[in-house]
């Protein structure tokens, strides 16, 4: 068998990628407009089919933020769901479930909120609208009718969105629940076409606060990819 042999950037890689993680409580100052810029430049270069780029995001800092958390939380309270991309909890099978619920009850255990606490539990959900106190949020539309076939270069962009804030110091997480209500974010957004797959909201980590701990595991290599020669 032959010996890996690092590259230049190998260290490096394997700090940034293994380093990134959801934060789920934020620091109330912003992220330097320079910083920001910067940042989604740099998830512009992402790969995607004959570089189409069929992206489009909307950012959100200050009144707009207040405005949009306020509109979304009032949409919550009210039923209003508005979900572009169909979601059901069916769509996992039995080995992803179960590595849901353990996060789950590793979630909501850092949070003292117990397994059958519906109303701390809704309570919670309510209070992520509001981007967990993050500073600002980002909302990924996709563009085009490929429907599942843009899929790969959606998830592309997304996570090197994810490595250039963590590669910049800005903490953040992905929020499935943000895009449930996708006629409000357009709204309150002036937003025209596209369809939403996902909010993140980021800023600076509250690094004393007890949800900022929780570390998923991962599944090992063996189970999720196979060799073939």
């Amino acid at each position: 068998m032959s010996r890996t042999v690092p590259t230049e950037l190998s260290g490096c890689a394997e700090k940034l990628i293994r380093g990134r993680h959801a934060t789920r409580a934020f620091r109330p100052e912003p992220v330097p407009e320079d910083t920001m810029r910067r940042i989604f430049s740099l998830a512009g270069t992402a790969p995607s089919n004959s570089n189409a780029q069929p992206w489009r995001v909307e950012v959100v800092s200050g009144a707009a933020r207040q405005r949009l958390a306020g509109a979304l939380q009032t949409a919550h309270a009210e039923g209003r769901t508005s979900v572009d991309f169909p979601y059901s909890e069916k769509m996992y099978a039995q080995v992803h479930q179960t590595r849901r619920a353990a996060f789950g009850a590793e979630l909501y255990g850092a949070l003292g909120i117990g397994p059958d606490d519906h109303t701390a539990r809704a309570a919670y959900d309510s209070q992520s609208l509001g981007f967990y106190g993050a500073p600002h949020a980002a909302f990924l539309f996709v563009h085009g009718d490929g429907e599942a076939r843009l899929a790969a270069d959606a998830g592309a962009y997304l996570q090197t969105l994810l490595l250039a804030m963590t590669a910049y110091g800005v903490d953040s997480c992905p929020q499935g629940l943000l895009s449930f209500y996708a006629d409000t974010v357009r709204t309150e957004l002036r937003v025209t076409g596209g369809k939403l797959l996902v909010g993140i909201s980021f800023g600076y980590a509250d690094e004393a606060a007890p949800v900022n701990q929780v570390r998923t595991e991962r599944a090992p290599l063996e189970s999720t990819t196979a060799f073939h020669d």
